[in-house]
């Protein structure tokens, strides 16, 4: 942890672990998972699990915040994600479910103080179909640690400086499952000076004593003892203390918690303190070590004719007995602390490892068998806990036709074994995000969101190909010098950005010397690995995708191979996305064509318009907005025809002619509206429109408005108060031919704002569009007002942000500068 002393880190570590620990035990969950954002704020990174290790998640230690991920949505939103089953996370979250297709339920909530979001927390739990999940008190208790969690985490950073944020190669804290003691450990002090014995309550209860009632007489502990030890028991001090070393005395302790009647050994160890002058020893130090449930465990199976073996929540074989061993053909020296996969050939089957995935994630026994060369057939069985798997191997025949073959729960034996968690999770990550990038800009900023934080890297760009020349399309990551040498260069070059697009296989280079190797002269910059990955698409070459790590980064055969499948979904794209771009130019150029250029200069007032086309689709809008001078005024004009179309832009085009010609006439804003209702209903376009249609009278102080079903105009007037006008609302345009507009009279004193604008500015999905109106009337009433142009950036500030826009988004402001135009 970047910055942080080893104490702080320690003081965060523990944070963290406490807290997940709390989560897991008071949910009756069996794993927690603790992430904290990145400091680029572009992923949350695994800061602590409980239950199950990092091996088992895969590709889910650093995870974009933008994901369709539970983490990452509780971390982005603020909000808890409570999947209670299996089919509820396929409902809701598709790719985390085929990812991890295993029978688990799943919280999530977000860790931080109120103010700011730190990252997230969410535990998992063994889940049947048609569970309830978590019950109220339990999501109100995992919150409640959360929030405790994010104060922590808070007042930590006040009080030494440093940030809460991971870097992403932070090791996670790792915290077992609880489990049952197999070793119990008490610990004592012997006074020599006074014969007394201060001990803790496990070695009370080890000697069957009341921690309440014991007196801390040597005695009382010695009643306890085999007669025969009672020597060994007092020479053990004796011997410590003259000798100066350790002791270690096997004892037998009357089994009080059986009757009585027998005895059950355990081992005392003792030291004497060095002291720190010339002293007697003073006191001796000790532990008194119960081993007898394992002892006794480990006896009774390895008696047993069958296979038996213990796997770590990880994999890791921790326990064989000795029929295991002569069934598997293995030693133990070549099993224990390995995964069975690794160490025997002929369960390397892919399918063996996620069945140890599926036991421990779903909590659910698993079975498969396999066949030992040359015919000998065996079959295991998988039996879960949080703390880990034990497992059964027995032999038996020729396995039945898959046909007739017993299923193993949740999921058959013989199905086939999904890829690895890793590489399914970022194929799919990445080619769900793809499948919403329309635009090449939003193609590479996912290439960005999604590789740089799933791989480690620190830079990307993307070059693509236009003329056979080499143009940088899109760059990340600072150093502004990155691949500024492949800019202009031809596809012939002897450059590792032209050559891995011409023979189509990646290069992967991981340090400067390999670079220097195979490409004297090539400027290194500041990086120390390279990926350089082939764009092509329908064997057509579209460009080089190019991965800058500032540290040696190995690549794995898994990294190679997943980098690999991805080039090619990200060609796909970017080939989609310019013929995109393409298309949607000439759209928003034809669009553009039909907006006035410039607006008129009209004595008396000043008009800035601004004009945000949709972000959505292809298909251009109906949004349109007018200034018309008249011989009685000036009148101010914004409509909106309904969709996105060619024919929602033609109809646009018609009714702004329409208003221009009834204003151009002298009709009044009444019958201006009522003839451009008319004039929709003559055209038969099946679309609906709205409008309003305000004329400010030539030398007063007022005007006259009219609205067809729009947005109501706002005014500022000079001392800033702001509100929404207050007008007779006529119908939309296209609903009834016969529809009359009622005029509304509004003071426009010198010195007021007039802001007129289209719905696409304060419509937000799932929120009502008063909210909306509101939001803007605030923002206009507290943005300075010296300057028109600067007001109207002010007021598109946040809509100019998004990434997204579902509509086209027209403003007009006209601040009133003298007593009416003339």
């Amino acid at each position: 942890m970047h910055g942080m002393t080893v104490g702080e880190t320690s003081e965060r570590e523990d944070l963290l672990a406490a807290a997940v620990v709390e989560a897991v035990e008071g949910t009756s969950a069996y794993a927690g998972s603790v992430f904290l954002r990145s400091r680029d704020r572009k992923s949350v990174v695994l800061a602590a699990t409980c239950g199950v290790p990092p091996s088992l998640l895969g590709g889910w230690r650093l995870i974009p915040v933008n994901s369709p991920i539970p983490v990452a949505a509780a971390y982005s939103s603020g909000r808890t994600v409570h999947l209670a089953d299996a089919e509820e996370t396929m409902r809701r979250y598709p790719q985390l479910a085929v990812a991890l297709p295993y029978a688990f339920g799943s919280c999530s909530v977000p860790v931080g103080t109120g103010r700011e979001t730190f990252g997230s927390l969410a535990i998992v739990w063994a889940a049947s179909p048609g569970s309830e999940g978590l019950s109220r008190a339990q999501r109100r208790h995992l919150r409640s640690v959360a929030n405790r969690l994010g104060v922590s985490l808070s007042a930590l950073r006040t009080r030494t400086g440093n940030p809460v944020e991971c870097d992403p190669g932070t090791i996670a804290v790792e915290t077992p499952a609880p489990s049952a003691a197999a070793v119990r450990v008490g610990l004592l002090q012997w006074d020599f000076a006074s014969g007394a014995f201060t001990v803790d309550d496990e070695l009370c209860a080890i000697f069957g004593l009341d921690p309440r009632a014991f007196d801390g007489r040597a005695e009382t502990l010695a009643s306890r003892l085999h007669p025969g030890d009672l020597a060994a028991f007092r020479s053990c001090a004796r011997e410590a203390a003259v000798e100066g070393r350790t002791i270690s005395r096997r004892l037998r302790l009357r089994d009080y918690e059986h009757g009585g009647e027998g005895y059950r050994t355990v081992e005392l160890w003792g030291r004497v303190p060095k002291a720190d002058d010339l002293r007697a020893p003073t006191h001796l130090v000790g532990a008194v070590v119960d081993a007898r449930a394992g002892q006794v465990a480990v006896a009774a199976v390895e008696r047993l004719r069958d296979g038996l073996f213990c796997l770590a929540p990880d994999g890791r074989v921790t326990y064989v007995n000795h029929s295991a061993l002569q069934l598997l053909g293995v030693s133990a020296d070549e099993l224990l602390g390995h995964f069975l996969w690794d160490v025997l050939p002929w369960l390397s089957d892919p399918d063996i490892e996620y069945r140890h995935r599926s036991a421990m994630i779903s909590q659910a026994p698993a079975s498969f068998m396999a066949c030992r060369s040359p015919d000998r057939w065996l079959a295991f069985s998988l039996h879960p806990e949080a703390d880990g798997v034990t497992a059964k191997v027995v032999p038996v025949g020729h396995p039945p036709p898959a046909s007739t073959r017993p299923a193993s729960p949740p999921y058959p034996a013989t199905a086939t074994a999904p890829a690895r968690l890793g590489v399914m999770y970022h194929v799919l990550q990445l080619g769900s995000a793809l499948t919403e990038a329309v635009t090449a800009h939003q193609v590479c900023e996912v290439v960005a969101d999604q590789l740089l934080p799933a791989f480690g890297g620190q830079r990307l760009a993307i070059y693509e190909v236009r003329n056979g020349t080499m143009h940088l399309l899109f760059h990340t990551g600072g150093h502004e010098d990155f691949l500024e040498w492949l800019e202009g260069v031809p596809l012939h070059a002897r450059l590792p950005g032209t050559e891995t697009l011409t023979s189509g296989t990646p290069l992967f280079i991981e340090s400067r010397q390999a670079l220097s190797r195979g490409y004297p002269g090539i400027p290194t910059g500041e990086e120390r690995s390279w990926a350089y990955l082939p764009l092509i698409a329908s064997s057509h070459p579209v460009g080089t995708c190019v991965l800058g790590f500032d540290e040696i980064h190995p690549f794995t055969e898994k990294d190679r191979g997943v980098l690999t499948a991805l080039a090619g979904l990200i060609a796909q794209a970017l080939e989609r996305a310019r013929l995109y771009d393409s298309e949607f130019a000439l759209a928003r150029g034809l669009q553009q064509a039909l907006l006035p250029h410039r607006l008129p200069i009209v004595p008396g007032i000043q008009t800035v318009v601004r004009y945000l086309p949709g972000t959505s689709g292809l298909d251009i809008g109906g949004d349109w907005y007018d200034v018309i001078p008249t011989s009685s005024g000036v009148c101010l004009v914004i409509g909106d025809v309904e969709g996105h179309s060619i024919a929602a832009a033609a109809a646009m085009a018609q009714l702004r002619s329409a208003v221009r010609a009834f204003a151009a006439v002298g009709h009044t804003p009444g019958d201006a509206m009522a003839g451009v209702n008319r004039t929709l209903f003559d055209l038969d376009p099946g679309l609906l429109a709205s409008c309003c249609y305000i004329h400010l009278k030539a030398h007063s102080h007022h005007a006259y408005a009219v609205t067809a079903g729009h947005p109501p105009p706002l005014l500022r007037s000079p001392d800033g108060a702001t509100n929404a006008l207050d007008l007779d609302i006529g119908p939309v345009l296209g609903v009834e031919r016969t529809s009359t507009y009622p005029e509304t009279r509004i003071a426009l004193p010198p010195g007021s704002v007039l802001a007129l604008y289209t719905d696409g500015l304060v419509e937000e999905p799932g929120t009502d569009i008063d909210v909306g109106i509101d939001r803007l009337r605030a923002s206009l009433a507290h943005a300075r007002a010296d300057s028109l142009d600067e007001l109207a950036d002010r007021l598109l500030h946040n809509a100019r942000g998004s990434s997204y826009r579902a509509d086209d988004i027209a403003l007009l402001l006209t601040a009133i500068r003298s007593p009416g135009p003339g």
